[in-house]
């Protein structure tokens, strides 16, 4: 069976969820034996995420081989359940950095580079390259952004050229839009959804099935009416409605038939319902919680809650894993002091501390740590959060007063935090962390080994600066344990104390590898200590 494609639009608003259809899809085809993957497709110019602050466009999620992609990504891996990679998120700004680096080598000598053919040319290439490996049945292709937006419209054309050039049954485009709610009428109005269709038929793209993000049942009338509007066959305008967890929307499109209509379409071969019985359990799990806790999330980008989306995803899973329901209160740094440290952090049963960079909100975070290791509340610091606790240690325990990382200090007399030796000589910003997956190697008697239960873990990272080895003796005699560190560098990789209940730091991300039915063991473990002083 040759690889078959289907593209993912979106219009009238932006955060609709197109992710979640397309990882919803994807999952449903999983699910039936096919071989399936998703590529996200945005059209912003960055090369890639990695420079963006968090507000600008949420986390920036990291893959195994070290590519700083789109947080959709983190959507689709969670799904599906395998890892993506550097070709499975493309940017305008790759695109025309292929193009224009080929004509600087004189691929186009005597052509003037225009965006039909030669931006379209590449994207229409990028689009079919996982195809061409032939490791999968469908390829599910997300475009970022709305119908409309000026930076999307080279996509659009591109999907344009495909549809004219495939086969029917090769491709297909599934348009996901919204249909409010006017509450004041009373009434759910088509006519944004009209609008939207029509500006992507303009550009020339047809859908084969609109998808209707709305707060409350779509009648057949209303169905029919965007049908017949929208030029699309009776019974392929469905809903998706609000879900109480991103994890039910599989089993509602199931519900309204996506798979059916995607595998008809495509003349697919594959079994004729798909298996949901680990995605059910699950379900189960996080619906009918035995016990309940109260997390406190410390970081300086709250207000977007995208900004930490796998931590909040990864407290789903663990909490599912634990029967237990987790309330995270997210604390901004920056406003946390010792006059209302009691009042925001007494009544919590556990304080994560949130990778960020920069020096803003950083004493917030070091007073939090405080407050978790001298009230033995169970503590876990990822990234960011990991070095600060090392900074708390340093300067409550250690006595270095002015024991601070590199990065807030670089003339610091104790940076116990410092850069790393491979990035003093880097001056380029984007992509030249140290990315992506690494082994860590822990120690047998360590809370890190017993978590885990291996020698050997890997996981991913993303930072730029390290434990200070020069203190580590030093550390170590004090109550602070280095229980994990690379094999091949012996940089630090995790920090514990084994005298507090539950205290850990990871330099690396454990957020990014939890799914639904492969929780995180940190997670997990963290959500079992909350519940454990919780019931103390």
């Amino acid at each position: 069976m040759n690889t078959k494609y289907v593209f993912v639009t979106g219009g009238v608003a932006s955060s609709l969820g197109k992710g979640i259809i397309a990882a919803s899809l994807a999952k449903l085809l999983q699910a039936r034996g096919l071989r399936v993957t998703i590529q996200k497709f945005d059209p912003y110019i960055n090369v890639d995420p990695g420079t963006l602050n968090p507000y600008e466009h949420g986390e920036c999620y990291v893959t195994d081989d070290g590519a700083e992609t789109d947080l959709d990504l983190g959507h689709y891996e969670r799904f599906l359940g395998v890892h993506m990679s550097k070709a499975n998120n493309v940017t305008t700004g790759k695109i025309y950095h292929t193009v224009i680096t080929k004509e600087r080598e004189g691929a186009y000598l005597g052509k003037t580079v225009q965006i039909i053919p030669h931006i379209t040319d590449e994207i229409k290439r990028r689009m079919l390259l996982l195809g061409k490996t032939g490791n999968f049945d469908v390829i599910i292709t997300e475009v970022g952004g709305t119908v409309g937006d000026m930076e999307s419209q080279p996509f659009l054309e591109s999907i344009r050229q495909l549809q004219w050039e495939m086969p029917e049954d090769d491709l297909m485009c599934i348009h996901l839009t919204l249909v409010p709610l006017l509450r004041a009428a009373g009434e759910l109005k088509t006519k944004p959804t009209q609008h939207s269709v029509q500006m992507l038929q303009q550009a020339g793209v047809h859908p084969d099935i609109i998808v209707c993000r709305t707060e409350m049942n779509l009648s057949p009338e209303i169905r029919k009416k965007v049908a017949l509007f929208c030029n699309v066959k009776p019974g392929h305008v469905i809903q998706s409605i609000d879900a109480p967890s991103i994890y039910q929307v599989p089993l509602n499109m199931q519900a309204e038939g996506l798979d059916k209509m995607v595998v008809d379409h495509l003349k697919l071969e594959c079994k004729p319902e798909p298996d949901f019985t680990q995605l059910k359990a699950f379900l189960d799990k996080l619906y009918n919680p035995k016990s309940e806790i109260d997390i406190a999330l410390v970081g300086k980008y709250v207000e977007l809650q995208d900004a930490y989306k796998s931590i909040l995803e990864s407290f789903v899973h663990a909490g599912a894993a634990n029967e237990c329901k987790v309330n995270v209160h997210t604390v901004h740094s920056e406003f946390l002091d010792e006059s209302n440290l009691e009042e925001t952090l007494g009544q919590m049963d556990g304080i994560l501390v949130a990778p960020g960079f920069g020096e803003r909100g950083l004493e917030g975070k070091i007073i939090a740590i405080r407050y978790a290791r001298e009230h033995n509340v169970p503590f876990f610091g990822i990234c960011l959060g990991m070095q600060m606790c090392v900074v708390e240690f340093a300067r409550d325990v250690l006595g270095l007063k002015d024991a601070c990382s590199a990065e807030v200090n670089m003339h610091s007399a104790n940076p116990v935090i410092d850069l790393m030796a491979d990035q003093k000589s880097t001056t380029i910003k984007g992509g030249t962390m140290r990315l992506g997956a690494y082994e860590c190697k822990l120690d047998k008697n360590s809370l890190a080994y017993k978590i885990y239960g291996s020698e050997i873990i890997s996981e991913r990272h993303r930072h730029r600066y390290e434990f200070n080895g020069s203190y580590l003796e030093a550390f170590e005699a004090a109550g602070m344990h280095a229980s994990g560190k690379n094999p091949d560098t012996g940089l630090v990789e995790i920090v514990e104390i084994p005298s507090h209940p539950f205290f850990i730091g990871t330099q690396f991300h454990p957020e990014l590898k939890s799914t639904p039915e492969k929780p995180q063991p940190i997670f997990v473990s963290f959500v079992a200590a909350a519940k454990k002083y919780h019931n103390a």
